[in-house]
């Protein structure tokens, strides 16, 4: 792991950002925009969640682990977690590309469901042993705080022409 980027996430590069984003580096995309600054501090608290999970979530090396089931099954869930909290992740990133309504809020509803699945199995680490209370309550109260930047950004959305084909997103 790079001990510059514990999380694993790459950096929100602002420049870059606007580039890739807008596909534009010198059109609008300079303007101010509440959408793009609200998905930047949601990335970048979901980013020292991740930085979080992968210090409380260390497996050690365990020789006995193929004997094992249910370490053999707490070393899979923790997998799972880590890699619901990367699609979180990229989630995030990507949901302003192309700026279209129908595409934030698909992304809006995966973030979601992954952080509270991250939420609740933390809960369950900490009654089988696997990660410690303390652990288990700052993750939480993490993911709680990034709740409120994911209502912030939710909020600041604004409904295009474009339709949602599945009927969903109306």
């Amino acid at each position: 792991m790079d001990i510059d980027n514990l999380s694993g996430l790459p950096d929100w590069d602002d420049e870059d950002e606007l580039e890739r984003l807008t596909g534009d580096d010198e059109g609008e995309g300079w303007k101010p925009n509440p959408t793009r600054d609200a998905c930047k501090a949601l990335y970048k608290k979901w980013d020292e969640i991740i930085m979080m999970l992968n210090g409380a979530l260390v497996e050690e090396d365990d020789p006995e682990l193929e004997e094992d089931a249910f370490k053999r099954f707490t070393k899979e869930r923790m997998a799972i977690v880590l890699g619901d909290a990367f699609e979180a992740g990229a989630k995030i990133r990507s949901s302003e590309t192309g700026g279209m309504y129908v595409i934030r809020m698909e992304n809006a509803a995966i973030i979601r469901k992954n952080a509270q699945y991250i939420k609740s199995s933390m809960l369950g680490f900490k009654a089988e042993g696997v990660i410690d209370e303390t652990y288990c309550n700052v993750i939480r109260d993490e993911i709680d705080v990034f709740r409120g930047l994911y209502k912030e950004w939710v909020a600041s959305f604004t409904k295009d022409e474009y339709e949602d084909e599945w009927g969903l997103f109306v």
